[in-house]
């Protein structure tokens, strides 16, 4: 069963100590392609050294908007720099990880619209996928990709969303990815939306080090926690774990052009 986790951040710290021992692991588990997602400036270096010393692992860039406080306006225009340097590289794959996070109420909502607009225009013109942050925001995020629209789309990271709004980020061409927080018993409304989703709509991923699957309380999640995260969602979904695999990994090459 051949994985692919569409959503890391292998580069914290948290990983340091056994990093290149946790990759092996992943290979033998059948996770052998990750995407390690930059959320600010000060980590973008450390992703592609990172991504650099692994043929299978690919890169994203991006400024968060829950960094939005330590972001500054000339990081924009440095974003831009490292995609035309890097542009038509093979490992970098996408521009992430960016959108809108309403869940932080201290989180100046202008600010963050301009970032991700600003951010979502560099990922047209440099013909990149989107990597997507939503927190209680799905109607501005719809909004605003109706209006901005990305010929390869995206994904919409860690989604948790209504049957109504998954129907329209699919309809704009977007993946929704899954992962350790719809296999928690209590996400039974998740559940009831995961039982309806097309599988050409969605990729699996881990969010690793956080959001830890129910089989892993508390723990680092890390992307050797994919195969049972699959064989999870897949009860929940109706299908075999072999399908959701193959479904996952099929549409994120294709979204990647891998």
């Amino acid at each position: 069963m051949e994985l692919i986790d569409s959503h890391t951040h292998l580069d914290f710290p948290d990983f340091d100590e056994d990093r290149q021992a946790l990759l092996a692991e992943c290979r033998a588990l059948g996770v052998r392609r990750m995407v390690v997602l930059g959320v600010y400036q000060g980590n973008w270096q450390r992703v592609w050294d990172l991504v650099q010393s692994d043929p299978d692992l690919h890169a994203a860039f991006g400024l968060h908007p829950v960094y939005l406080d330590d972001h500054r306006p000339e990081d924009l225009t440095e974003l831009g720099d490292w995609l035309t340097r890097l542009a038509g590289h093979r490992q970098v794959c996408a521009v992430g990880e960016i959108g809108l996070d309403y869940f932080i109420e201290t989180l100046d909502r202008e600010r963050q619209q301009a970032l991700f607009e600003a951010q979502l225009g560099l990922a047209k013109d440099f013909d990149l996928p989107a990597l997507i942050h939503v927190r209680r925001s799905h109607a501005a995020v719809i909004a605003t990709l109706k209006r901005i629209t990305l010929k390869r789309a995206g994904i919409i990271h860690a989604f948790a969303g209504s049957k109504e709004e998954a129907r329209e980020y699919i309809k704009l061409g977007f993946k929704l990815g899954l992962g350790g927080a719809a296999t928690w018993p209590q996400a039974l409304r998740m559940h009831r939306v995961l039982a309806e989703l097309p599988l050409d709509s969605v990729v699996l991923e881990t969010d690793s080090p956080d959001m830890a699957p129910a089989m892993f309380p508390g723990q680092r999640n890390s992307p050797a926690h994919l195969p049972a995260i699959c064989e999870a969602l897949a009860g929940i979904m109706a299908v075999s774990p072999e399908q959701l695999a193959a479904a996952s990994t099929a549409n994120a090459c294709e979204l990647f052009n891998w």
